[in-house]
C-alpha cells in the first residue's frame, strides 16, 4: 500500500469521503488519491516522494507556480505581522486599486474569502438593485455550492430549474432558469417569458468547469445586449479567467463589460480569497453603504492580501500571457497528434493557459456535448500519464492549466507522455 493509500484509509475516517473537495477523492478516475506533500515550480511531489509535473496547479491559483519566492515571502512577511484582524489594512486597499487597474468595470468591489461567497454575494446585490428574483445560469458553468445556483435544467429549455443537490428546497431551485451554453435562441425565449422577473444573467465567459469552452463568436455580446434591454444585470464569473486568460480578465479579451464580476484563484497568489465587484451604483447597495449584508471575518485576511499582491505584481511586471498561450497550444496539438496516431476520437480546445482533452468524436459548445464525452476512457487517460509522471485533473470535465514556471523540458517530457496514455486510453 502506498503512502496516499495508508493517509487516504486514515482520513476516511474522520473527513467526509476522506476529502474536503469531491473531486480530489479520484472517483471519476479510479483509485485511490494522491495525497500532495510539497510543490516546487510546476511539480507536486507525493506523500510517497513521487514527483510529478502538475497541470491541476490547485484548479487554477497557481499561474506562478507552486511556492513562488516572491508570493512566499509576501505570505511569510505578512503572518509574521499578524495572520487576522478582524481589522482594516492598507494593502486590502492596495489590492482593490490592483484589481480595478485591470479591471476597469469594477468601480467598486468587496474582499471575500472564497469565490463561492463572491459569486452568493453579487447575486444578492443584482436581486436587491433590481428588485426581482430570478437569475438565468448555464448548464454546465459552476458557480459555486450557492444553493439556488445547484440546479439542473428542467424539461425544456425555458423551464425553472430543480434541485441538482440533495438539501437543495425545490423553492430555492425554481429562482434559476437554467440553458445551454451559446445558444443565443435559448436565452432570448428565456427573457421572452420571464424578462421582467430576470435579476441577472450569471456566465463563465471562458467557461473552465465543464471542461474548457469558449464563447461563440457574439455570444456574450447578446447577453450583454439583452440584459441591457430587459434591466436585467450581467455578471461574468470570473474565478477562474480573471488574470488567468489575461491581465484585464476574459472581459478584457472580448472588450465585454458586465455590470458585475466575481473573482477567485489567482487574486490570492494561491490563498483562500474572492472578490466581486462592478458598477459603482450597484455596490453602493452594500452594506455600510446600503441595505444588502454581506460580512466575513476573514474578508481581506492579510496573509491572502499580501500573497494576491505579489502575484498580481509579478503578472503585471512579467507580462506572461502570450507566452503561457503559445506554449498551451503546443501543448493543445500535441495531444491532438497522439491521440491521432493512437486512432483515439479526441477534442482538444484551448483558451489563453487553459485546455481540455475531451474523449469526444464532436465539438464541445455545450454541457449536452461535454456530456458525450467518454469519462472512463478519461479515466485511462489520466492514470497512464500518472503513472508517468504527469499529474492532471481528476475529472474529465475539468480544465487543466499551464503555469509560468513549467519548462520546455516538462512540456517535452508530457507530449511524449500522451502516446502511450491515449494507446491506454483506447
Amino acid at each position: 500500500m502506498t503512502a496516499s493509500s495508508k493517509r487516504f484509509e486514515r482520513a476516511k475516517k474522520v473527513l467526509a469521503g476522506g476529502v474536503n473537495s469531491p473531486v480530489r477523492a479520484f472517483k471519476a478516475v479510479g483509485g485511490d488519491p494522491v495525497f500532495a506533500r510539497s510543490g516546487k515550480g510546476a511539480v507536486v511531489t507525493d506523500a510517497d516522494g513521487k514527483a510529478y509535473v502538475d497541470y491541476c496547479h490547485s484548479w487554477g491559483p497557481l499561474i506562478l507556480g507552486h511556492a513562488h519566492p516572491e508570493v512566499v515571502a509576501a505570505a511569510v512577511k505578512a503572518a509574521r505581522t499578524g495572520s487576522s484582524f478582524g481589522m482594516p489594512t492598507e494593502r486590502e486597499t492596495e489590492l482593490a486599486e490592483l484589481i480595478r487597474s485591470a479591471v476597469p468595470s469594477m468601480e467598486l468591489l468587496r474582499l471575500t474569502s472564497s469565490g463561492t461567497e463572491a459569486v452568493m454575494s453579487a447575486l444578492r446585490v443584482a436581486r436587491a438593485f433590481t428588485k426581482r428574483d430570478l437569475v438565468v445560469k448555464f448548464a454546465g458553468c459552476y458557480h459555486g455550492h450557492v444553493d439556488s445556483l445547484l440546479v439542473a435544467a428542467g424539461s425544456g429549455a425555458t423551464t425553472l430549474g430543480r434541485p441538482d443537490s440533495a438539501g437543495v428546497p425545490e423553492a430555492w431551485a425554481r429562482t434559476t432558469i437554467t440553458i445551454p451554453f451559446n445558444d443565443p435562441t435559448a436565452v432570448a425565449d428565456a427573457f421572452s417569458k420571464w424578462g421582467d422577473q430576470i435579476a441577472a444573467v450569471i456566465v463563465e465567459p471562458i467557461v473552465g468547469n465543464m471542461g474548457v469552452v469558449e464563447p461563440e463568436t457574439g455570444f456574450l455580446a447578446d447577453l450583454r445586449q439583452i440584459a441591457s434591454k430587459h434591466g436585467a444585470l450581467l455578471i461574468f464569473d470570473e474565478v477562474i479567467t480573471g488574470f488567468r486568460v489575461g491581465w484585464g480578465g476574459a472581459q478584457g479579451l472580448f472588450g465585454i463589460q458586465p455590470d458585475l464580476t466575481t473573482l477567485g484563484k489567482i487574486v490570492g497568489g494561491g490563498f483562500p480569497i474572492g472578490a466581486y465587484g462592478g458598477r459603482r451604483d450597484v455596490m453602493e447597495l452594500v452594506a455600510p453603504l446600503g441595505p444588502v449584508y454581506q460580512a466575513g471575518t476573514l474578508s481581506g485576511n492579510p496573509v491572502a492580501v499580501a500573497a494576491g499582491l505579489a502575484a498580481l505584481r509579478a503578472l503585471k511586471r512579467d507580462k506572461p500571457y502570450a507566452a503561457l498561450a503559445k506554449r498551451t497550444k503546443r501543448l493543445a496539438e500535441a495531444a491532438r497528434a497522439a491521440a491521432a496516431k493512437a486512432g483515439v476520437p479526441a477534442i482538444v480546445p484551448h483558451a489563453a493557459s487553459m485546455f481540455t482533452v475531451f474523449f469526444a468524436g464532436i465539438p464541445v459548445r455545450d454541457y449536452a456535448a461535454a456530456r458525450t464525452a467518454d469519462a472512463a476512457a478519461y479515466g485511462r487517460f489520466f492514470n497512464a500519464l500518472l503513472k508517468a509522471g504527469v499529474y492532471f485533473p481528476p475529472a474529465q470535465y475539468e480544465a487543466a492549466f499551464l503555469s509560468t514556471a513549467h519548462t520546455d523540458r516538462q512540456l517535452e517530457r508530457t507530449a511524449a507522455a500522451f502516446g502511450p496514455a491515449f494507446e491506454a486510453a483506447r
